[in-house]
């Protein structure tokens, strides 16, 4: 039994995949997420929960959503950062916003790290803002390498004026004369046909 404990471990830290990475907390990394409540994250209760590791969003079973609704992380504002994280699209359109604004009825204004279904993946879209599709990264890049109806790394990279993502190691698009802007985190459901998106291992490192 006692030789069994190692391994049993090994699984309990394996499993549901919120661990931070090997290296990733001597590197300033830190969780945003517990893997098994909203905790610091808000939003409307009907359309997010959390369980095994990942957090999930759906419109499916309510009332259609008038607007695009958002996921907030309550936890603080962020500037200078990189952010990393897991996500499954399922079908419709999703996103990641950061350097964002919060309004009122689980509603966000700002950047956003795009995602839709067979379109936009690594695009940097300028959500309820006036610039639309700021940088396509979709065309000829994130095309080629997004997983549909699977997991996909995403990465956000921001410093000064520069804005950069990354989809499954590949840099789709780049700013590099944004005005720096202290916002928030959030994770988009579209209002539209009912839709699923789901989030894990979403972690951040603030840049000095």
């Amino acid at each position: 039994m006692l030789r069994l404990l190692p391994i049993l471990l090994l699984a309990a830290a394996a499993s549901p995949a919120q661990m931070l990475q090997m290296g990733e907390v001597s590197q300033g990394f830190m969780s945003l997420f517990t893997g098994h409540d909203l905790g610091r994250w808000e939003g409307d209760e009907r359309l997010w929960k959390a369980e095994r590791g990942v957090l999930t969003g759906s419109t499916e079973g309510v009332d259609p959503i008038k607007t695009n609704q958002f996921l907030i992380f309550k936890g603080g504002q962020f500037k200078d950062f990189e952010l990393r994280l897991d996500i499954k699209l399922r079908n419709h359109n999703s996103g990641i916003q950061f350097r964002s604004e919060e309004l009122p009825g689980y509603v966000v204004k700002g950047l956003q790290a795009d995602a839709a279904e067979g379109n936009w993946w690594g695009s940097i879209y300028d959500e309820k803002g006036t610039r639309g599709v700021i940088v396509n990264g979709w065309k000829g890049k994130a095309e080629k390498i997004v997983k549909p109806n699977d997991w996909n790394e995403y990465t956000v990279y921001c410093k000064g004026g520069t804005v950069r993502l990354t989809v499954n190691g590949m840099v789709t698009s780049e700013l590099t004369n944004e005005t720096p802007k202290e916002g928030i985190i959030a994770l988009q459901l579209h209002a539209g046909p009912p839709m699923q998106v789901q989030f894990r291992n979403i972690r951040i490192k603030k840049l000095d």
